[in-house]
């Protein structure tokens, strides 16, 4: 089989084994309760039902509308708002945003301070009060390793460049703009990640959408996990390829669109397609989830593909020197095509990087977008990921860099271990600091968030259309910087919301010692018994 092919690949490398294989591809993806779906569904028909009673009473005129409408005498032009498509802002959306941007008054480090708000009319405006709410413990961000600080002696750097080169460069790369920060930054992340050269870019999200237009296009073909981030989306939608979605991390589903695509070729014509590019993310920003990278790798290199690898939330997060999903699997750098990933999340800055063989980033310099329109990377911006790099490299002359990456894996396990402990469902990988704990209701999602930041716990909650309608979540975002007192304080306010809202789902139980009884009490089901059989395989 294709798994057992890569399992045998890495252990001819030397860099895996089966065990360690297995290790770093258990996740979780547990279903909860019958009951807990349908009452999820009676959930969103009752808030519909009441939407259009309340839409109906706006169109009497018994109830104000705060939203943007036509005017009467625009009424025979094209409209610019559409009542339906507003539908679930107006009537869902509006009574809860209260729960969303949130303005923080502080370093968002492992806590931050936040403005009280208040609104007089269920959301539709707030106003503040004045009051700040000091030491929220920050569930919700992504600074896996702490690099979100502002201790002075280490920005100190930064601070020198921001005084010799300034905070912005005014220009595109190609014209005025190239400075040698640039240059040293990508010479440094070509270097981190072990491939032949590497281009920065100012923007995380437009280095996935306006790159990927530039590699491929009309005739080609792109293959995309069903569970890749907004980004990567509008980047195969604008490149104009035709987009076909597989099952989340399932090579069953890969492998048959792969052999489709090789026998059948393009629609009508049955032409060879002129690429082949399979998409993927390192870590699954809203699953926790981590790419089968082996088996991915396997199957590309069968069916003569190309790889796209979007390490956003696994560079630096993952692999024991923070070198992401490859070194996590023990894989070659040089087997994935191209290597994508942001400084946004584990460098505490901003921007995206494109990395590979010199020839791929040599074209992209002249044939992307980003690279020939978007304004240079801010200096400051570039000296805090050469900062931050290189202390986790070592090249800075300490161990911090090291420290984070090992804190950061602590932590991850021990949160983990405990919420499942105490009967949450929690997605992903065990591996993965992100880690997204299933609420399912409308009602309970906005409990959840209201319930923590009284015990000044900020989270990140997410519901319909950002995920399916029956899988709202909270998503925590674990940091080197967490202490374990944070964590245990955050932990225990969870076991008391989790029980007043009846939000521990889960029927399976878990050993508080898995070292030494490594089994759950549950029946498994399909997917349970697939991963099992691979990693027999293995």
């Amino acid at each position: 089989s294709v798994i057992a092919f890569s399992c045998a690949v890495c252990n001819k490398n030397g860099t895996g084994n089966g065990v360690a294989f297995r290790q770093h591809s258990q996740e979780s993806f547990e279903q909860a309760p019958m009951y807990v779906a349908v009452l999820t569904y009676l959930g969103f028909g009752i808030v519909t039902l009441f939407g259009y009673f309340r839409d109906f009473l706006r169109a009497v005129g018994l109830e104000k509308c705060h939203l943007a409408q036509e005017r009467q005498e625009q009424k025979d032009f094209v409209p610019l708002y559409q009542d339906f498509e507003n539908f679930y802002t107006r009537n869902l959306y509006m009574r809860v945003r209260d729960n969303w941007n949130r303005p923080i008054c502080s370093l968002p480090g492992p806590v931050f301070d936040l403005m009280e708000r208040v609104s007089d009319d269920y959301n539709w405006t707030f106003r503040l009060t004045g009051k700040t709410i000091h030491d929220v413990i920050n569930m919700g961000s992504y600074n896996y390793l702490g690099f979100a600080e502002n201790n002075a002696d280490f920005l100190k750097t930064v601070a020198d460049t921001a005084c010799q080169y300034g905070v912005g460069v005014c220009s595109t790369r190609q014209e005025i703009g190239n400075l040698s920060i640039h240059e040293e930054l990508e010479q440094l992340v070509a270097n981190f990640i072990g491939v032949e050269s590497s281009m920065v870019f100012g923007m995380g999200f437009a280095t996935n959408s306006m790159n990927i237009p530039a590699l491929v296009g009309k005739g080609c073909l792109i293959l995309s996990d069903e569970l890749n981030h907004t980004s990567l989306i509008l980047g195969a939608r604008l490149s104009g390829a035709t987009i076909r979605v597989f099952k989340h991390n399932n090579m069953h589903s890969l492998e048959k669109m792969l052999r489709e695509a090789i026998c059948t070729g393009q629609p009508r014509t049955h032409r060879p397609w002129r690429k082949i590019l399979i998409m993927v993310e390192g870590i699954f920003s809203m699953e926790g989830s981590v790419v089968r990278l082996p088996e991915v790798i396997a199957l590309k290199k069968k069916y003569k593909a190309y790889l796209y690898l979007d390490e956003a939330h696994s560079i630096g997060a993952v692999g024991s020197t923070g070198r992401g999903v490859t070194e996590l699997f023990g894989v070659n750098p040089a087997d994935v095509d191209v290597m994508m990933g942001t400084f946004t999340k584990s460098f505490g800055a901003a921007g995206g990087y494109i990395a590979g063989k010199k020839e791929l980033v040599d074209y992209l310099r002249s044939r992307s977008h980003s690279a020939v329109y978007a304004p240079s990377m801010s200096p400051p911006v570039a000296e805090q990921i050469i900062r931050a790099m290189k202390c986790i490299m070592g090249h800075d002359g300490s161990t911090e860099g090291i420290r984070r990456i090992q804190q950061l894996a602590e932590n991850t396990k021990y949160f983990r271990a405990r919420l499942k402990e105490m009967g949450f469902i929690i997605y992903g990988n065990d591996s993965s600091p992100v880690v997204p704990i299933l609420l399912y209701m409308p009602g309970k999602v906005v409990a959840f968030s209201r319930a923590m930041l009284e015990r000044r716990i900020g989270v990140v909650v997410v519901g319909f259309p950002a995920t399916p309608i029956t899988e709202a979540r909270a998503r925590f975002c674990v940091s080197a910087a967490h202490t374990r007192a944070m964590l245990d304080q955050v932990l225990h306010h969870l076991d008391e919301v989790g029980n007043a809202l009846c939000l521990k789902f889960s029927r399976r139980k878990y050993s508080p010692r898995p070292e030494l009884f490594d089994e759950t009490d549950f029946e498994l089901d399909t997917a349970d018994v697939t991963q099992d059989t691979y990693t027999t395989q293995c």
